[in-house]
C-alpha cells in the first residue's frame, strides 16, 4: 500500500513538473516573458481629497459619496474650462448656516496635480459640476 502511494506520488510529482516546464516553454515561444515586470502606480496616480468650493448650492445639494462629477471653470467673458474630469465624490460636507451666497462644499477624490489645478481655478473663477 505504501508503495503504491510513493509510485503515485512520485507520478503526480513528474507530471506536475513536466506542465511547469511545457508552460514556460509555451510561453516563451510566444514571445511573453517568463516573469513580467510589476511597476508601481505612478505618482501621478495617486489619488488625494481636494475639498472644492461650488458656486451653485443648490447642484451640490443633489450629490452623494460616489458620484463621478466634471469641475467646470467659468471666469468672466471667458469659455468654460474643465478643470476635473469623472472626479468622485468622497464627501458632502453639511453646509454651514452664516454662508449665504458663497456656493458650497465638496470634497473630491482626484490625483495630486489634478487637485492642484481645482485649487488655482477656485481662486480665479466660478466653479460648477455637471454629474457624469
Amino acid at each position: 500500500m505504501r508503495r503504491r502511494r510513493r509510485v503515485a506520488s512520485a507520478g503526480l510529482a513528474v507530471v506536475a513538473a513536466a506542465l511547469a516546464v511545457g508552460g514556460a516553454e509555451a510561453r516563451a515561444s510566444r514571445g511573453a516573458a517568463a516573469t513580467p515586470a510589476v511597476k508601481p502606480p505612478p505618482a501621478a496616480a495617486r489619488m488625494v481629497s481636494a475639498p472644492v468650493r461650488i458656486a451653485d448650492a443648490a447642484t451640490v445639494r443633489l450629490l452623494r459619496a460616489g458620484d463621478r462629477v466634471d469641475v467646470v471653470a467659468v471666469e468672466r467673458g471667458g469659455p468654460p474650462k474643465v478643470v476635473a474630469a469623472g472626479a468622485r465624490v468622497a464627501e458632502v460636507p453639511v453646509p454651514d448656516a452664516g454662508v449665504g451666497d458663497g456656493g458650497a462644499l465638496v470634497v473630491l477624490s482626484v490625483p495630486r496635480e489634478t487637485a492642484r489645478a481645482l485649487v488655482g481655478a477656485g481662486a480665479v473663477a466660478r466653479l460648477a459640476v455637471a454629474l457624469c
